[in-house]
């Protein structure tokens, strides 16, 4: 597969965040006028603790906004300028594996021009309930082959490198999470590597998306699943202060 980076409008990370959680901002933007609103009527005290808690709903609402603007529109997260120097060697022969969400497959065509990738979709709505995905599912950035993360459609030792960004988060259950791991170890090659990348559930990721943070894991969760999956890690680090990279490696 080869192609060119696809262009991104220059605000198209923030405005596909907002269309995804519509619903969400909405009902919140109702909240926080209801209550300002209802406060005129409370006790100075009670005042005070409402006005708090909705001044703390439209910080984290507008940090999270100016957050996913820095992080898919302004940092070069999908320039992908990155990538090549995590990787121990160019693959050959790669896979991305996405939960129903794909902006990022094509660019690694055009990061390693002459190689073969297979793209696959692991959404599956019992196991990924959050009403976002399916939202985002409507708009299909490329054509994938549709999967059952629990038992990759490839031939044992068949990838150089597998790809797996934003996307295993969705796995709520450890050992779902667990599971794929160890389908991405079967399909890789000896020395084949998985290049994870992922929010976490760290202060940072609190400071930017409020409560929202809970729905990331620690880099301890994941390396705690890659150990389990028989995939050490070979290398960690940032792209952004909010966005991690993990690069486990088929031993």
């Amino acid at each position: 597969m080869t192609s060119s980076i696809p262009s991104r409008t220059p605000y198209q990370g923030l405005v596909e965040i907002f269309k995804y959680n519509q619903p969400f901002y909405l009902r919140t933007i109702a909240g926080v006028i209801a209550a300002i609103i209802l406060s005129v009527w409370l006790p100075p005290a009670l005042r005070t603790l409402l006005l708090f808690a909705t001044g703390s709903t439209v910080f984290w609402i507008c940090s999270s906004l100016l957050v996913s603007h820095y992080v898919y529109d302004r940092s070069g997260l999908y320039r992908l300028c990155w990538l090549p120097g995590c990787l121990s060697r160019p693959p050959m022969r790669w896979l991305s594996v996405h939960a129903g969400i794909d902006e990022i497959s094509l660019a690694i065509g055009s990061i390693f021009p002459g190689s073969e990738g297979q793209i696959t979709d692991i959404y599956d709505p019992r196991e990924m309930t959050e009403p976002s995905i399916k939202r985002a599912r409507r708009v299909a950035a490329v054509s994938s082959v549709y999967a059952d993360g629990q038992e990759l459609p490839a031939r044992d030792q068949e990838f150089e490198a597998v790809f797996l960004i934003f996307a295993a988060h969705e796995l709520r259950h450890h050992e779902a999470r667990v599971q794929l791991l160890r389908e991405i170890a079967r399909v890789l090659r000896i020395g084949g590597e998985l290049l994870l990348v992922e929010h976490l559930r760290d202060w940072a990721n609190f400071l930017a998306f409020g409560p929202g943070f809970l729905h990331f894991f620690s880099a301890r969760t994941w390396q705690t699943a890659a150990k389990a999956a028989g995939l050490p890690i070979r290398l960690r680090r940032t792209v952004t202060p909010f966005v991690h990279v993990f690069v486990f490696q088929r031993q």
